[in-house]
């Protein structure tokens, strides 16, 4: 009558499963979320959400540069094993190349604090960080990134299967995201025009 119309609220589903035989882990970044231009590639973040298709659930897990608030991985999958973390991390690692040392910060989640992550964050020179079991507001960065992907993408259409799903989410990261989208945070520039224009001022 007047263009509105009622939303339902999405079926809730868990991703973060604490695993109480892991070991402690400091949290490194204390939600320190600022932009830093100059701080590129030094510190990450990364988490887990899932979306619903007609094949069944999908889940999405990324890494986040704090500082450049780029999505710099992320891995799509069936499944809520380590290696769906795992993925999103070598991604990240091959396309940017961090200096050994660059943290990467993320919730409790068993798949986090396994041994197979440990050993494959050993192995690429990435130092582990997490936050307190139940703060969402300890990973911010991360559930504001799922926050505008599920409001600007996910939430808009049905998806009938994961392939499309992934397709869409890669044009939606490396053709929006990343390259035009405007971030209040970093004076109004995409991820990409604020780390280029923080190089040339370094050059």
């Amino acid at each position: 009558m007047a263009g509105i119309v009622g939303t339902v609220p999405k079926r809730w589903r868990t991703t973060t499963i604490p695993d109480p035989h892991a070991g402690a882990r400091a949290d490194l970044i204390g939600r320190a979320f600022g932009p830093d231009p100059a701080a590129a590639d030094t510190r990450w973040c990364g988490d887990i959400t899932y979306i619903r298709t007609w094949q069944g659930w999908a889940y999405l897990a990324t890494v986040i540069d704090i500082a450049t608030r780029r999505v710099v991985g992320w891995a799509l999958a069936d499944h809520l094993r380590t290696d769906l973390v795992a993925d999103a991390l070598r991604q990240a690692v091959a396309a940017r190349r961090p200096p050994a040392g660059v943290i990467f910060h993320a919730d409790r989640g068993c798949q986090y604090t396994s041994a197979q992550f440990a050993s494959l964050a050993q192995e690429l020179g990435v130092r582990l960080s997490v936050g307190r079991t139940g703060q969402c507001w300890d990973n911010a960065l991360a559930e504001s990134f799922f926050a505008t992907i599920k409001g600007e993408l996910i939430h808009r259409r049905p998806w009938p299967t994961r392939a499309v799903l992934r397709a869409r989410i890669f044009d939606y990261i490396e053709g929006w995201y990343n390259t035009r989208r405007r971030h209040s945070a970093l004076g109004y520039l995409s991820p990409a025009v604020y780390e280029n224009t923080a190089a040339l001022r370094a050059a």
